[in-house]
């Protein structure tokens, strides 16, 4: 099976993705960002905002329109409301990473199965996958200077016939900016740059400086169309929107410069291997192509570094990491493959048996574990158990099997495996989580029009309630007093209301309370995503 992979490395990343995430594509409740940028989609169908971005009937500059422009177009085929439509093209995106991952790698490697691994590696890291759906627009920014990097590699090591790579990785250097902005030139293609000018640093470049001008050319022509086509339509509320997000980097969600020192757990399943590539000593001297392993290094470090300047922080901006962390895991790995059979050293079998015998034992124990955490939800979910069951359970058991035996090459691949039957199986089990309340909101606006009540929103409505509530909903808020409906009878969605607010309310109208929906679905309830529905009428 393993030579079948080998033989078709691009068929085979692609339907590992597939089987990974297309089951149960419309399973994970919308985040905080998907709401934001579903809503400005479905704005985009129903309203025609396809450049002058909306969420909520106002205006939303603070991202480019490409990834919303891809959802929207496969909301149009497939359901406005369909969550597997909307987050479609985020699967085609990680394809993307991790076939280009590949060709990379091939490029640095001339190694199939080496470069496999690393593709392996990059798509079954927890925040590739993760990213998805807590900010599913990186993985396009991302994905597009994967691309532009793959043909600028080309482009630097090519004397000749190199126009191709300079036309391609033009344009895919604008698509991520009109992705994401500059994120991903700082966060990706910056370290990208600095590790090749450590590691095979730029040689004759000179002939090639109109083909380096072309791709800048290009780049700022597709990415930066639409920033100043916004400037020109709508100057004011741009200005203050690009003010506003400018001031974030260095006030907003401040954290240490140390505090991305522990990047390399989000890959997840591959933490411990990902950590001892990263000790270039121990690795330096057991690896078989040494230039392509400093760079892999120098890239992931530079990267964290760039990152860590930045005063602002959040796990998920670690993203792009993952993608030189990857290719610098499979150096490890491959070490592994070839010599691990004649390893007699404790101190470096001991973290391998540790990190694929626990991968092992979550297939074998998942039976219990799931059991003892979903026993009580259960009720009609037995079918979907048993299966996820048998499955992880059979591949656990392999893996302690190929683990004694010493076959890493089986064991890595039991172990991508394992990841992607977790969720392809395990995940349907997380409906069981989800309370009956959480849909309530769904069927609010045809109980109002049934009523002839148009509703309205006070103080703030979460973007994942606006969403499933199916529609735009208008805020009579206006800094510190209430902008009064014109209709004698309306509904209103606020979050609590404090005790002058109510008095306010009842001062002009008859504040009937109806009901409360509640999206919170964890033991610790977040208020942000709890609102209280009032029917006002004019007194």
């Amino acid at each position: 099976m393993i030579k079948v992979l080998e033989k078709h490395p691009v068929i085979s990343i692609c339907i590992l993705v597939a089987l990974m995430l297309l089951p149960n594509l419309d399973v994970m409740q919308v985040t905080i960002m998907e709401a934001r940028n579903f809503i400005t989609a479905r704005e985009m169908l129903t309203d025609q905002h396809w450049l002058l971005t909306s969420m909520n009937g106002e205006a939303r500059y603070e991202k480019p329109p490409l990834p919303t422009w891809l959802s929207a177009i496969s909301a149009s085929i497939f359901g406005i409301n369909s969550l597997f439509a909307l987050r479609l093209p985020t699967v085609f995106m990680i394809m993307i990473v991790g076939v280009f991952t590949y060709r990379l790698s091939f490029l640095l490697l001339k190694n199939n199965l080496h470069s496999l691994i690393n593709a392996f590696l990059v798509v079954t890291s927890f925040y590739t996958i993760g990213i998805t759906v807590e900010a599913p627009w990186d993985i396009y920014t991302h994905g597009f200077m994967l691309i532009a990097i793959y043909h600028m590699f080309q482009l630097f090591d090519k004397k000749n016939k190199y126009w191709k790579h300079t036309l391609i990785a033009g344009i895919c250097l604008g698509l991520s900016f009109l992705s994401k902005g500059p994120v991903s030139l700082y966060a990706l293609f910056l370290p990208f740059l600095l590790a090749y000018a450590f590691t095979y640093k730029f040689k004759k470049m000179r002939p090639k400086t109109f083909s380096l001008f072309s791709v800048l050319i290009l780049m700022c022509c597709i990415g930066g169309w639409w920033f100043i086509y916004v400037r020109l339509q709508d100057p004011a509320t741009f200005a203050l929107i690009t003010e506003k997000e400018t001031s974030n980097w260095g006030s907003y969600n401040i954290r240490p410069f140390y505090y991305y020192w522990s990047f390399f757990t989000q890959s997840g399943i591959w933490t411990i291997p990902a950590f001892i590539s990263l000790l270039f000593p121990y690795l330096k001297n057991k690896v078989r192509n040494l230039k392509a392993y400093k760079f892999s290094f120098y890239w992931t470090i530079f990267a964290v570094i760039l990152l860590s300047i930045i005063p602002e922080k959040k796990s998920r901006y670690l993203m792009p990491v993952l993608i030189p962390l990857a290719i610098n895991t499979g150096f490890y790995i491959d070490y592994l493959i070839q010599r691990f059979k004649t390893l007699q050293n404790k101190k470096e079998t001991l973290p391998v048996y540790f990190n694929f015998g626990l991968l092992g034992a979550i297939g074998v124990l998942f039976p219990v574990i799931a059991y003892l955490g979903l026993k009580d939800k259960l009720n009609g979910q037995w079918v979907a158990f048993a299966l996820a069951s048998a499955v992880l359970f059979t591949i656990g058991s392999f893996i302690f099997i190929y683990l004694k035996r010493k076959t890493i090459k089986e064991v890595f691949f039991l172990s991508v495996l394992l990841f992607a039957a977790i969720l392809m199986f395990g995940l349907p089990l997380y409906k069981a989580t989800i309370p009956e309340k959480y849909y309530e909101i769904t069927t609010l606006k045809k109980e109002a029009e049934k009523e002839d009540l148009k509703i309205y929103s006070y103080n703030y409505v979460s973007p994942e309630m606006l969403w499933l509530y199916g529609d735009k909903i208008l805020n009579i808020s206006n800094e510190n007093k209430i902008d009064f409906p014109d209709e004698k009878s309306f509904g209103l969605l606020t979050n609590d209301l404090n005790e002058e607010e109510m008095q306010s309310l009842n001062a002009h109208y008859k504040v009937e309370f109806q009901k409360s929906f509640d999206l919170n679905t964890g033991k610790k309830p977040n208020k942000r995503l709890k609102n209280n529905y009032y029917i006002l009428t004019k007194k």
